[in-house]
């Protein structure tokens, strides 16, 4: 249905139409009346839609395909409850500068307002979790509108568009040229149109970074968006500074580099000591946000910063920074590279600092033994994230799911290579997107690589329905369930700051996930013993007919279930009033 020279198609064919032009991959939706012609034309180009179960997932499944191909996530829905479904899909994307273009059904214009099926004040409702909402009011305009939204969700800070489609622009009609259907193909990755720091600033950065006897790097999940992982590992390495990362910034050099310092924050190996002691701190890519900082607790009110960020307004949003580099992150990088010059007398001199950080990763992973290597049961969590960093490959990804997945597996799993080989919805946070992330990853990344999903049972009660989705679509991804009998955080939280047995609407009914999974059409192994892990996760890897759900039975003691003690407990036990 390619258009040549003059042809007249509807506007949800129009839509198609520059799709395929931009060159997306799988679309996620669930479609109604008002996109029909859409469908049709999906069908007729070719395009890759997939029908999903629940908008929120086909949300989080376009995210987490566009995290590992840092290409646009394409995800639709229909007027009313499946446009408002999106939200809490696209609240992670926005928050974590993710492009996402949702194309969402509206009313039809002639009829609006006089309580059509299903009409609601939608994209008041979508506002507020989006970088820019367009609403087509005439046909002709489509290709242009579309053509903005993918420059809008891939410049500056990636993020999601919403493109409303109201049902008589969807099913009318206009004779297009191919001229109207031009693309500009640099906005169909991410990111694009970058934009470097003004030199004055990164002369004065320079001159700091020049001074200091214990920089430390400070990276988050900029540094994938910007896909920095070159300029980044030569700043490190030519100038010996170690390099911490937040949950969103884990593999921004591997975890097994020597100067690889590990998590800061809420959770961290060594990293939080380091930035007390640091005469210099570069910031890249990273909002210093509450778990990030320790609940703001952590970072030194007189050590020089430098932060570097492509929204200008996050830099001194929580923390001061001594010199603000406003652009993108490996231009930014890059930048500090060339005026530095040759670092090799600097280098000399950090290099008893640069050898203290394998020193005393070592030390730390000697002392994290214990649970990585654990026998007790029900099984513990660090057990499971001993067996992952020993068997899953260098290129395969983990997917964590928002709860104490991501933070247990941001502590205590390994990359291997730099790249985005760690996902964790942390944006928004969202528990339950362990099932559509590992789909969407598994999509994104073939099926040549694995893609390894924790999710906690909480979690997958909320989304097991898409693994109907995932066997039907060929995503057969690994999906290892912590199986708890809890809201395992929450349980944990309240036993931390109420004592034992002091649990309210924390507990669930045990459910033998294994055995869901195997009615589902898909493999189901429970683990109760963790000598039989090992053998579960290989099994699961070599599966490539299905998806495979492990289902490990964890510890049940809510003393245990999270991977150290959160700081904003500490507070209540001090007789502080809780923030």
């Amino acid at each position: 249905m390619t258009v040549c020279s003059k042809q007249m198609i509807s506007g949800g064919a129009a839509v198609a139409e520059m799709l395929k032009r931009h060159q997306v991959g799988p679309i996620f939706g669930m479609g109604g009346f008002q996109l029909l012609p859409f469908y049709e034309a999906c069908r007729q180009l070719g395009l890759r839609h997939n029908l999903i179960n629940d908008e929120r997932c086909g949300a989080f499944a376009a995210d987490a395909y566009a995290r590992v191909t840092n290409r646009v996530g394409v995800v639709d829905a229909t007027l009313g409850p499946g446009a408002t479904n999106l939200v809490t899909g696209l609240a992670e994307s926005f928050n974590a500068g993710i492009p996402i273009v949702a194309i969402v059904a509206d009313a039809h214009r002639q009829h609006a307002w006089k309580n059509m099926t299903q009409e609601a004040r939608q994209l008041e409702v979508l506002r507020p979790v989006a970088k820019e909402v367009i609403r087509v009011e005439a046909i002709r305009r489509i290709p242009e509108l579309v053509r903005r939204a993918f420059a809008v969700a891939t410049s500056g800070r990636p993020g999601p568009v919403v493109l409303a489609l109201p049902e008589d622009i969807s099913h009318g009609e206009y004779e297009f040229s191919e001229a109207d259907l031009f693309v500009d193909t640099e906005t169909a990755q991410y990111p694009s149109r970058r934009s470097r720091p003004a030199g004055a600033d990164v002369q004065r950065a320079v001159q700091l970074i020049a001074a200091a006897r214990r920089p430390l790097l400070l990276v988050g999940g900029g540094v994938h968006i910007s896909q920095a992982y070159d300029a980044l590992a030569t700043l490190a390495v030519s100038e010996n500074i170690p390099v911490a990362h937040t949950m969103g910034g884990k593999g921004a050099i591997a975890c097994t580099h020597p100067l690889s310092a590990g998590l800061f924050g809420r959770y961290d190996r060594i990293a939080n000591e380091l930035i007390a002691t640091s005469d210099c701190l570069i910031v890249v890519g990273c909002k210093l946000g509450e778990v990030a900082t320790k609940r703001f607790s952590i970072m030194p009110s007189g050590t020089p910063l430098i932060h570097i960020d492509i929204v200008a307004e996050e830099i001194g949003r929580t923390t001061r920074a001594t010199v603000a580099l406003v652009g993108d992150a490996r231009l930014a990088l890059q930048d500090l590279c060339a005026a530095l010059g040759d670092g090799g007398a600097r280098r000399a001199l950090r290099e008893s600092y640069a050898a203290e950080v394998p020193a005393r990763m070592g030390k730390w992973n000697e002392g994290a033994r214990e649970r990585t290597t654990s026998g007790e049961r029900p099984v513990n969590i660090g057990r499971i994230l001993g067996e992952l960093n020993r068997l899953l490959p260098r290129d395969a990804v983990l997917v964590a799911d928002g709860g104490f997945a991501a933070h247990w597996g941001a502590l205590l799993f390994d990359t291997k290579q730099a790249g985005r080989t760690f996902v964790a919805d942390r944006g928004f946070a969202s528990i339950g997107y362990g099932v559509p992330g590992g789909m969407g990853a598994q999509i994104g990344i073939g099926p040549q690589r694995r893609v390894e999903a924790l999710t906690g049972d909480g979690g997958f009660n909320m989304t097991m329905g898409e693994l109907e989705t995932a066997k039907r679509l060929g995503s057969n991804f690994v999906l290892c369930v912590f199986n708890n009998a809890a809201s395992g955080y929450v349980k944990a939280l309240q036993h931390s700051v109420y004592g034992a047995g002091h649990y309210q609407s924390s507990d669930l009914h045990e459910l033998n996930y294994a055995e869901i999974a195997n009615h589902l059409g898909c493999l189901g192994i429970r683990v109760e013993d963790p000598e039989q892990l090992a053998a579960a996760f290989e099994r699961g890897l070599a599966n490539t007919s299905s998806p495979t759900v492990i289902d490990v039975v964890v510890t049940r003691d809510p003393a245990r279930m999270l991977p150290a003690v959160d700081n904003r407990t500490l507070k209540v036990a001090k007789g502080d009033r809780p923030v």
